[in-house]
Formats: C-alpha cells, sequence, structure tokens
C-alpha cells in the first residue's frame, strides 16, 4: 500500500525594519498581534505566499491594506501607514458561497441588504446611505470607503461586526464591497 504525497502549503510573509526591503527582517507563517515584539520597526514586506492583511497598530487594529503575493518596498508609507506596520492576520481563501448583510446603522439595525456579489456602490446600486456595521455569514470581505473599492479597506471575516469604530478604524462608514476570491 503506498501513500499518496501529501502537499501542505505554507502561508509567509516577511517584514523588514527598514524600506526596500532592507535591515533585520522576521519571517511570519501565522497570525501577529505585535510586530514589534520581534522587529523595532517595519518599513517594508514580502509576502511569499498566501494573503495577509496588515495594520498600522497592534492587535489588528487602525487602517490595514490587503497584500497579495510579491514585495511592497516602498508602498508601507504611500499607503498612509507613516509608522509602520503593527501586527498581521492571515487570510485563508474561501471556497464556496458567499453571503454579507450590511446594515445602514451600527449594532447592526437600520437599513439592510444582503449581498452574495461584489457591490462597487451601496448608495446607487441598493438605495442605502452608507454602511456602519455588517454580519458576515460565508466569506471574507473588503468593505472600503468609497464607491468602485477605492480609500480605506476594512477586512471582515464570518462573524458580526457591530461597530467599525470598535476595530480602531479612522472611517467608520462604508461605500462598496468585495469578496476575497483571489487565489493568493
Amino acid at each position: 500500500m503506498s501513500m499518496g504525497k501529501v502537499s501542505i502549503r505554507y502561508l509567509q510573509i516577511i517584514f523588514f525594519e527598514e524600506r526596500n526591503l532592507q535591515g533585520r527582517s522576521y519571517e511570519c507563517m501565522s497570525d501577529c498581534s505585535d510586530v514589534s515584539s520581534y522587529l523595532n520597526r517595519c518599513q517594508s514586506c514580502q509576502v511569499e505566499s498566501g494573503c495577509f492583511m496588515i495594520y498600522e497598530r497592534p492587535n489588528f487594529m487602525g487602517n490595514q491594506h490587503f497584500m497579495k503575493k510579491g514585495e511592497h518596498a516602498d508602498s508601507i508609507s504611500m499607503m498612509g501607514m507613516t509608522s509602520g506596520i503593527k501586527s498581521c492576520r492571515i487570510i485563508h481563501m474561501h471556497k464556496g458561497q458567499f453571503r454579507i448583510r450590511i446594515f445602514e446603522r451600527e449594532n447592526m439595525t437600520g437599513q439592510s441588504q444582503e449581498l452574495q456579489e461584489d457591490c462597487d456602490n451601496i448608495v446607487e446600486r441598493l438605495r442605502m446611505k452608507e454602511c456602519l456595521s455588517c454580519q458576515v455569514m460565508e466569506g471574507h470581505w473588503l468593505l472600503f470607503e468609497q464607491p468602485n473599492f477605492r480609500g480605506k479597506m476594512v477586512y471582515v471575516r464570518p462573524s458580526e461586526h457591530r461597530s467599525f469604530k470598535e476595530m480602531g478604524m479612522s472611517s467608520t462608514r462604508f461605500l462598496s464591497m468585495k469578496r476575497i476570491v483571489d487565489v493568493c
């Protein structure tokens, strides 16, 4: 009896203290709530495999950015993360249905709509003023503060997200939503 080959896919991001992938580095293959535990500062990164969200504050708080495979040598300061990267979270790819219910008010109140596809503008398409809370039933989503998937973003995974303020976001309203379907 022969054993089949088992393929394990590792997700990895490498953080660097300086811009242009220079200085001391730290390799990470899991969520990291405080990168400063390993590096004095973090000004650039390289995603070896997988997809990650990086955050400007520890404990997955503050402004965040979606990172795919590749080198991100100078993009950290251009993203508005002047103090560098402080934490990161792995995004596991979801296969299957996508469902999110968005609400106009915090605490999942006010007008609501359920989405299963990307929505580039909730004002025009759904006649909603804004999204201030949501419930993700299936899949992983990115919410953007401006229409057409622009501006600051927030990553939401299956759970109730009653207030974006509690996630440390400077912007608490979102006007477009996109499923994370890219194979990272």
